[in-house]
C-alpha cells in the first residue's frame, strides 16, 4: 500500500471533551461573563497522504502552539515509515522543526508554509526556512489536505466526542479512534 518514498502531513485538531449539546454548553457559557478558553483535548495526526493511514498519533491538552507538536508526533512517523518528504501548515514553522526534520530524521524534503514573523523583513535569516521562501512548491503543499481530509473522516465516522473523563482516558480514547481509522482502511471499508 505505501510506495517506496512516502509523503506525509501533520495536522492537529481539537476534539469535544464531553458529548453535552452545542447549546447545552452555549447556555452554560452565556451565563458567565468571565468566560475562558475551555481546554479540550489535542490531536495531532502524521498522515500518509497517498492512503490515509496515520502513522502516528499524539494526544495532549489544547489550545497550544503546533510547532512545539512537531518533533514529538515526528519521531514515531519516522519509526514507521521512511519518510521523503513531510507538508505543514504555518503552524509548524520553526527553523528548529526543518533542522530536525532534516537533519534529524533524513527527510528529504520539508513543504511547510512559512509563518511571517516581521512584515519589514523580506527574507528570513535561517537556513531551512530562507530555502523555503526561496523554493515553496506551492503544488506539492496542495496535498497537504489529506490530513485534514483524515481529521475529517476520522470526526465524520467516529465521532468527535471522547467520553473519557481524565486526561489519560481521553488521551487512551483517542488513540482507539486512530487505530479504528487504520483498521477500517486496512479492512477495505470507508471509514
Amino acid at each position: 500500500m505505501i510506495e517506496d518514498k512516502p509523503e506525509v502531513a501533520i495536522d492537529a485538531t481539537g476534539l469535544e471533551a464531553t458529548v453535552r449539546s452545542a447549546h447545552y454548553a452555549k447556555r452554560l457559557r452565556d451565563g458567565d461573563r468571565r468566560y475562558r478558553v475551555p481546554k479540550f483535548p489535542k490531536l495531532t495526526l502524521v498522515c500518509h497522504t497517498s492512503t490515509h493511514l496515520v502513522a502516528s498519533a499524539l494526544a495532549t491538552i489544547g489550545p497550544s502552539y503546533d510547532f512545539k507538536l512537531f518533533k514529538p508526533a515526528m519521531l514515531p512517523a519516522a519509526w514507521n515509515l521512511d519518510i521523503d518528504r513531510v507538508l505543514g501548515d504555518s503552524g509548524y514553522d520553526a527553523e528548529y522543526n526543518h533542522k530536525m526534520a532534516r537533519e534529524g530524521l533524513g527527510i528529504r524534503s520539508t513543504v511547510i508554509q512559512l509563518n511571517p514573523r516581521n512584515l519589514g523583513r523580506r527574507w528570513p535569516k535561517a537556513r531551512y526556512r530562507r530555502q523555503m521562501k526561496r523554493r515553496f512548491h506551492c503544488h506539492v503543499y496542495g496535498n497537504r489536505w489529506q490530513s485534514e481530509s483524515v481529521i475529517s473522516r476520522m470526526k465524520r465516522r467516529l465521532g468527535s466526542a471522547l467520553r473519557g473523563r481524565s486526561n489519560s482516558s481521553r488521551e487512551r480514547e483517542s488513540h482507539v479512534k486512530v487505530l479504528t481509522h487504520n483498521l477500517m482502511l486496512l479492512a477495505g471499508s470507508s471509514p
